[in-house]
């Protein structure tokens, strides 16, 4: 008889999802391209695109194509690194704090990514945006440690609460600094990153959060046996050979790495790490080997769909992504609360 994976399906589903899902981002970044104001057709994007790799002449004047290969394109290749980059994080800290609401800024890394953020956009550095951005973001993760560890061992009780500590003091400074000096555009700009936004989104963008994908996220997804370690507890793990401080050490700082980049080219953009690892475990199981890899996946076309709404549902005017997520995360992870109420 041919065997069953965890939640009772045919091993052969992960992998047959997987293509699935592949073949439907692919797909989702060709269609996604071609939507905007500009109204540019699928060949005409298309040929533009090709035309910057080397395949044939543009098909558009200078400055229709640069709307395709400047503007449109490195936003929906950063929506899709980010998405994919922040689904991955919510899945690991779900793991190892075995805390099923831990999303990938628990650790205070929004907070002290905005914090970063915010200072430079007041001092008149914007172009510093995303280093200091990422900064903040670090910071946090160091202040969230220390404190963590100055309590004792590190455990996930300890790191969620020494997280939601740091998280508190960087957003009532940072809502400080905004109330005491912001003004005029410099308040829209900060709100708009704060509310989670790619519209500033270039190639600079896409570098940062693909690289971020390759060095941290699919190291990340190579640890899917030591994850499944930690859901039966520290004991457990440590019988089944897995150094536990160690491996939450180094857990914990590539997924603040991976968050802290993402946040420091989108904002802070919500639910993505939260509801969809939860939702891909419907489909495959709690398995990590499969969980990560097809979290990437939805996460990825998630953000990148919920981005062109965004930015072309109300058209001239357009909606941070933060807000999209959020109206479409809210009542998905009630649903999910729901389904998880239900079974216990």
């Amino acid at each position: 008889m041919a065997s069953r994976s965890t939640n009772g399906s045919s091993p052969a589903r992960p992998a047959i999802i997987g293509v699935i899902l592949a073949v439907a981002l692919v797909a989702s970044i060709v269609v996604a391209v071609t939507i905007g104001p500009a109204n540019i057709t699928f060949g005409e994007a298309w040929g533009s695109i090709g035309s910057h790799l080397g395949f044939g002449t543009s098909p558009l004047p200078v400055l229709r194509d640069g709307i395709v290969w400047e503007l449109r394109l490195p936003r929906v290749l950063t929506a899709a690194a980010v998405g994919a980059g922040l689904a991955i994080s919510g899945a690991v800290m779900q793991a190892i704090t075995r805390n099923p609401l831990a999303d990938p800024y628990l650790l205070g890394l929004s907070s002290g990514a905005s914090l970063g953020a915010v200072s430079v956009v007041l001092l008149g550095f914007s172009l510093l945006l995303p280093v200091a951005a990422f900064l903040g973001a670090m910071v946090a993760l160091v202040l969230t440690l220390l404190l963590a560890s100055s309590l004792g061992a590190i455990t996930p009780t300890r790191t969620v609460l020494a997280g939601l500590a740091v998280s508190s003091l960087a957003g009532a400074i940072t809502s400080l600094v905004i109330f005491w000096t912001a003004t005029g555009d410099s308040f829209r700009e900060i709100l708009g990153w704060l509310l989670g936004s790619l519209a500033g989104a270039r190639w600079p963008a896409v570098a940062i959060a693909v690289v971020a994908l390759v060095v941290a996220g699919i190291p990340i997804m190579l640890t899917g046996r030591v994850l499944d370690a930690f859901a039966f507890g520290d004991v457990s793990a440590s019988s089944l050979g897995v150094n536990v401080s160690a491996t939450r050490w180094g857990l914990l700082t590539a997924t603040a790495l991976l968050t802290g980049a993402m946040v420091s080219v989108s904002g802070s953009i919500g639910f993505v790490g939260l509801i969809l690892p939860h939702g891909v475990r419907l489909l495959v199981g709690p398995a990590h080997r499969a969980l990560l890899p097809l979290s990437a996946l939805v996460g990825a076309i998630f953000l990148l769909w919920a981005d062109t709404a965004a930015r072309s549902l109300f058209e001239p005017r357009e909606l941070p992504v933060g807000i999209v997520t959020a109206i479409i995360g809210a009542p998905i992870f009630a649903l999910l609360l729901g389904r998880r109420r239900s079974e216990t």
